[in-house]
């Protein structure tokens, strides 16, 4: 059977128009070289639209740098900081315990400043900073795009009494306070757990608790989806040619569900950023001295006075961030489905 997100691809194959003129300039017809026209796949649609919206482009431009600064994050620390758990008192005044010189102690040696107390390097905390943040939410908004699709396919396609209990699983975990259970789970969590230590224990802790917390959204969406799409022709030919529940979810309704999962899944990694430097502000991420925006955030609340740039620092980080990851997610969604488009 073929689905409407394979039927345009019957076009990659070229197609001659009767009529046309050929390359000797005289009219064609279907049995002469007449003019060729390439059909595109719905992809290399959404490609095309996906490459005229500036802002999105500008977003992804972002976002790969971001991650590119995560994952080359030792690299870029050795090159233009210093490591980022190391004390510099030199540049801290003694008296006041606040940077020396003016703009937090930014100089040469320290592009971000010093950590006021301390004196760790601004610049280099919050290059750190950017692979717990991202690695979590990455993390998160697979985990619960897996669990919502399965289960949202599941609910959508099987109905009846199957669908009326995901359902109101969903709305139990849809009201349930995220916030306050994540805060009384990381206080009873163990300092080694499952070959995890320290903050190893709390990234896994934050990436289930996230994604379990996430998977409802998803999984709404896709019983929708997955509610129109079961009783389109090709599902029911597909059914009447013998074929089994599972094929039909394997191959003609998770096809087609790509481009709504993939919308979602671009716009909840934004929100997962938020929430974990939510709960690192609030003391439920990761331990200290491990590096993260929300704890850098948390710290400077009690040098915000004295030393504002270094709270201003990790706000812009996380404010660039959830900004770049939003234009992208928008400009996907109106490249996949330009009728919702703004």
């Amino acid at each position: 059977m073929t689905a409407p997100l394979h039927e345009a691809s019957a076009g990659e194959a070229t197609a001659t128009v009767d009529g046309a003129p050929d390359a000797s300039g005289t009219p064609g017809d279907s049995g002469t070289g007449g003019k060729t026209i390439e059909g595109r796949s719905p992809w290399k649609i959404a490609w095309t639209r996906l490459k005229r919206d500036k802002l999105a482009l500008a977003g992804a431009f972002v976002v790969v740098f971001l991650i590119l600064v995560a994952i080359f994050a030792p690299v870029i620390v050795s090159l233009l900081g210093h490591p980022p758990d190391e004390f510099h008192e030199d540049q801290i005044d003694p008296l006041f315990g606040t940077p020396i010189g003016s703009w937090g102690g930014v100089n040469g040696d320290f592009l971000f400043g010093v950590e006021p107390v301390n004196g760790r390097d601004v610049f280099s905390r919050v290059v750190y900073g950017a692979r717990i943040s991202l690695l979590v939410a990455f993390l998160a908004a697979v985990f619960a795009v897996f669990l919502g699709t399965v289960l949202g396919v599941i609910a959508g396609y099987f109905g009846g009494w199957v669908d009326a209990a995901l359902s109101r699983i969903m709305d139990v975990m849809l009201a349930f306070p995220q916030l306050l259970f994540t805060i009384a789970l990381v206080s009873v969590l163990p300092n080694e757990f499952l070959g995890l230590d320290g903050s190893g224990v709390r990234i896994a802790a934050l990436v289930l608790v996230i994604g379990f917390f996430g998977w409802p959204y998803v999984g709404r969406i896709v019983r929708g989806q997955t509610l129109s799409l079961r009783n389109r022709e090709y599902v029911e030919a597909a059914q009447s040619l013998g074929a089994g529940r599972f094929y039909i979810l394997r191959r003609e309704l998770l096809p087609n569900l790509i481009a709504p999962i993939m919308v979602y899944a671009t716009l909840m990694i934004p929100t997962n950023i938020l929430t974990e430097a939510a709960l690192s502000f609030l003391g439920a991420g990761v331990k200290p001295p491990t590096a993260s925006w929300g704890q850098m955030l948390s710290t400077a609340i009690t040098t915000y006075e004295s030393d504002p740039l270094f709270m201003v620092i990790p706000g812009l980080a996380i404010f660039i961030t959830v900004l770049a990851f939003n234009l992208f997610g928008d400009g996907v969604r109106d490249a996949l489905d330009p009728k919702g488009s703004r």
